[in-house]
């Protein structure tokens, strides 16, 4: 019985080539945006759950408030982990990771000398391995990180410096003190895992004596901590939620003495509003529900991003499925004697349903093996888009290949019921009498509304990718607060040492460079932070007890080098001590609340407790990307000493954009000073746009399936039209006899449609701005939603409808009237 079905299926496909062709077609197009993002979406969910006993490991969070600032961070002290262990025994054990910052690793093999700057170098325990189990080629996770002087590097970084030589036991030197560690083990490269700590080189945190030297401070906040609780405890949210309420008991006991060396007593720390809570965070909801907490070792995600794009696939499949309603129903009228006669000829209606539900399993297992061969196709582009690397082979596992399965059958009924439903309720009677047994009028209002639905849709998608790509190019063109253009920021100039000046002296003398800076931060590379404490002179002055201020050393050139704007005060000066000297900018002297900044002075609990006199203020600029507040933010002259990050950079401002030749010039310069350290750098307006990257990826895929959707929608309205067509024949044929023009004819046919396509811009207009009101949300600085965005995007989807019913009309127009009337 099915394989009769079947083989009627496979003839009238042959039979009505055109709409065959144009429901695969449609139908493939959906099934192969669904299938892409079900793997986009199912390795996102995936990641860190890869990890042996994952559900028994925890990130530690911090949530510190001190005056009015507040933050969420997955930083925390050295001494967390292991105070934590000591006292609360569901938690079995801990691992920490620490970023020592780019540093020169080299190998020498005979004459052979390879040296790079590796900057995904991360300090850990040495049970590192054990608690966070990747993947190993080679050694042993329980041994590999004991000995100080061990490495671990991933299976890509070892044929970097190795080749194909086995690179156990093989010697690195690391740092300037070109240290020589061991290889004890090779790892899985990270690009294959969907891990959300990411990195080339595992280094003993050992190596490292300023951790060991912040051993005692709880407010040091440069470890992440990861803890492994016991199965009982994991388990049962009740005792995760109860060791949780007894950590602030903890840190009061335990940090008293770290708060009390830095001149600020907890308890009086707390007294005045300010707090340090710690809490656990579950290993598998890192990557996409951290939500507002910072983190530069995770790499994270907004589960928000798979919501959007589970609900684009979704109403992409909708789409392909209402193409194969409309197509099928526009062909009623030449199938209805093929349905009356095999009526008559004694077929019940549940027979002629299962046909036309086998035709539409016959028309989707095409578009189903024709999707998968599209993937196949576009995975790598897929992949370069998204920032993946999702292998074909992918969709052969975790249930992916089930989930195409189960997709091919929903679609196979969301295309083939109502078509089945509606084609056999066609009465033979009226087709023995002569007539169609098609009602012109009937399911009329479905139809419409089927293309109403459609091109809603198209029209939220284009205004979505419209107000992506307007959000973007604002944070890209925006007034940071500063001169991005024709800066080049040179890395790893703390090598230079005690030369450091001098060389910026030599680059600043070269006629193409207009200045240069040294200092310890960079606009989107990372800063100091730590709390000071204001000072005041004045008794009837109220201002915060506390401020947490990120921070750069710099020199007297920084501040022009950028061109940074100053609101009052100067800057650094030659002709003053500034070794005891801040500027910092307005959200800082407005958080601390000073009548008159100028003069007063912070005092800073750590180093040396030393106290610094405000000499400038700088008018507010970002320091990250536009999703960040504008934080507290002050200079300090790298005279001061006040802390060593052990990182520095120099920023060059160029006269001129072309800056081959000068950056040849440099790089030769930098080869005199440091032989043995590569020569890096970065445009800042580049290391800007990289911020925004995961932005761009999300513009350029609504962009693609804002273009897939109308494309759908289109093929929808072209059977829609054919349906109308076919229904006015005889009028059209008449309208050509009484002397219609083809222009008339065009606008008999579309100005129904017309109307349609508006009314689903009036529906489409609100909920787009709703979505996106909320999408801009995540942006601290964002655009207001232009009303020009929907104007456009209703004229750019009637205009492509225009064209799609243009054709079919012109096409119905130019046929011979003398035909369509014969046929009555």
């Amino acid at each position: 019985m099915f394989k009769n079905y079947f083989k009627i299926a496979f003839r009238n496909a042959l039979r009505y080539k055109s709409n065959s062709i144009i429901n695969i077609t449609g139908l493939a197009i959906g099934l192969t945006c669904v299938i892409l993002i079900a793997l986009f979406v199912s390795d996102e969910l995936s990641y860190d759950r890869f990890f042996k006993d994952a559900n028994q490991v925890y990130r530690v969070n911090i949530n510190g408030k001190m005056g009015d600032g507040e933050f969420f961070a997955a930083n925390t002290p050295p001494p967390t982990g292991k105070t934590l262990v000591d006292n609360f025994p569901e938690i079995e054990s801990y691992t920490r990771i620490y970023i020592p910052g780019a540093d020169v690793i080299e190998y020498k093999s005979g004459n052979d000398k390879k040296s790079f700057n590796e900057s995904n170098v991360y300090a850990v325990d040495s049970n590192f391995l054990e608690v966070l189990s990747y993947p190993m080629q080679k050694g042993d996770p329980k041994t590999c990180l004991t000995e100080t002087n061990s490495v671990v590097v991933t299976n890509s970084l070892a044929k970097k410096y190795f080749g194909n030589v086995d690179p156990i036991g093989k010697i690195l030197f690391y740092g300037k003190e070109r240290k020589p560690l061991t290889v004890t083990g090779v790892l899985h490269d990270m690009t294959d895992l969907s891990a959300s700590v990411k990195f080339d080189l595992l280094v003993p945190v050992k190596n490292f004596e300023n951790v060991t030297r912040f051993n005692w401070s709880w407010v040091w906040l440069q470890m992440a901590t990861y803890v492994k609780l016991s199965e009982k405890a994991a388990t049962n949210p009740e005792i995760v939620s109860h060791l949780e309420s007894q950590f602030p008991a903890m840190v009061k006991v335990h940090a008293a003495d770290a708060f009390n060396r830095i001149g600020q007593p907890y308890d009086e720390f707390l007294k005045n509003g300010n707090k340090w809570d710690f809490h656990l965070q579950p290993l598998a909801d890192i990557h996409l529900h951290s939500g507002d907490i910072e983190s530069v070792i995770s790499e994270q995600n907004d589960i928000k991003n798979l919501y959007i794009f589970g609900i684009i696939a979704f109403f992409i499949i909708v789409l392909a499925c209402v193409n194969f309603v409309n197509l099928a129903t526009a062909q009623a009228s030449k199938r209805s004697k093929e349905i009356g006669i095999r009526k008559v000829l004694g077929s019940y209606r549940i027979q002629l349903i299962k046909q036309f539900l086998a035709e539409a399993v016959f028309y989707t297992l095409i578009s189903t093996i024709l999707a998968v061969l599209l993937v196949w196709l576009l995975l790598p582009l897929f992949n370069q888009i998204s920032g993946k690397n999702l292998p074909f082979q992918s969709i052969f596992k975790d249930g992916i290949w089930l989930f195409i399965l189960c997709l091919s059958i929903l679609t196979a009924l969301l295309a083939g019921i109502y078509p089945a439903l509606y084609l056999t309720s066609i009465k033979p009677v009226n087709i023995l009498k002569g007539s169609s047994g098609v009602s012109k009028n009937n399911n009329g209002f479905i139809r419409n509304g089927l293309v109403v639905f459609q091109f809603t849709i198209a029209i939220i998608m284009i205004i979505a990718t419209s107000i992506v790509y307007l959000q973007l190019r604002y944070t890209q063109n925006r007034d940071l607060g500063y001169d991005k253009e024709n800066l080049v920021v040179l890395q790893n100039t703390e090598k230079l040492e005690g030369s450091e000046e001098t060389f910026r002296q030599e680059l600043e003398s070269l006629s193409e460079v207009k200045s240069a800076a040294i200092s310890s931060g960079m606009l989107t590379k990372g800063n100091f932070g730590d709390f000071y404490v204001p000072e005041t002179i004045n008794t009837d002055e109220t201002i915060a007890k506390d401020i947490s201020l990120q921070s750069y050393l710099v020199d007297e050139y920084f501040i022009s080098t950028l061109d940074l704007k100053l609101k009052d005060g100067r800057g650094f000066n030659k002709q003053f001590n500034d070794s005891l000297s801040v500027v910092i900018n307005e959200a800082a002297a407005k958080q601390i609340g000073w009548k008159n900044p100028i003069g007063s002075m912070i005092r800073y609990p750590g180093g040396r407790m030393e106290s610094y006199k405000v000499v400038g203020i700088l008018k507010d600029f970002n320091l990250e990307s536009l999703h960040s507040h504008i934080e507290p933010f002050a200079l300090f002259s790298n005279k001061s000493k006040s802390y060593d990050t052990g990182i520095s950079y120099i920023t060059i401002k160029l006269k001129a954009k072309n800056t081959k030749d000068i950056l040849e010039v440099i790089q030769k310069k930098w080869e005199n000073y440091q032989p043995n350290v590569p020569f890096e750098y970065s445009f800042l307006d580049d290391d800007l746009n990289a911020a925004y990257i995961s932005d761009q990826r999300q513009a350029s895929l609504f962009g693609i399936f804002s273009f897939l959707t109308i494309f759908i929608a289109c093929m929808g309205l072209l059977g829609l039209i054919a349906f109308t067509a076919q229904q006015k024949t005889k009028e059209i044929g008449i309208r050509k006899v009484l002397g219609a023009s083809i222009g008339e004819i065009i606008r008999l046919l579309a100005i129904e449609f017309v109307k349609v396509i508006l009314i689903a811009l009036l529906i489409a207009s609100p909920v787009a701005w709703y979505f996106m009101s909320k999408w801009l949300q995540d942006f601290v600085y964002k655009i207001e939603i232009p009303l020009w965005v929907f104007a456009l995007s209703g004229v750019l989807a009637l205009g492509i409808a225009m064209l799609t019913m243009g054709f079919q009309a012109l096409k119905a127009a130019k046929s011979n009237p003398v035909n369509s009337l014969r046929s009555e």
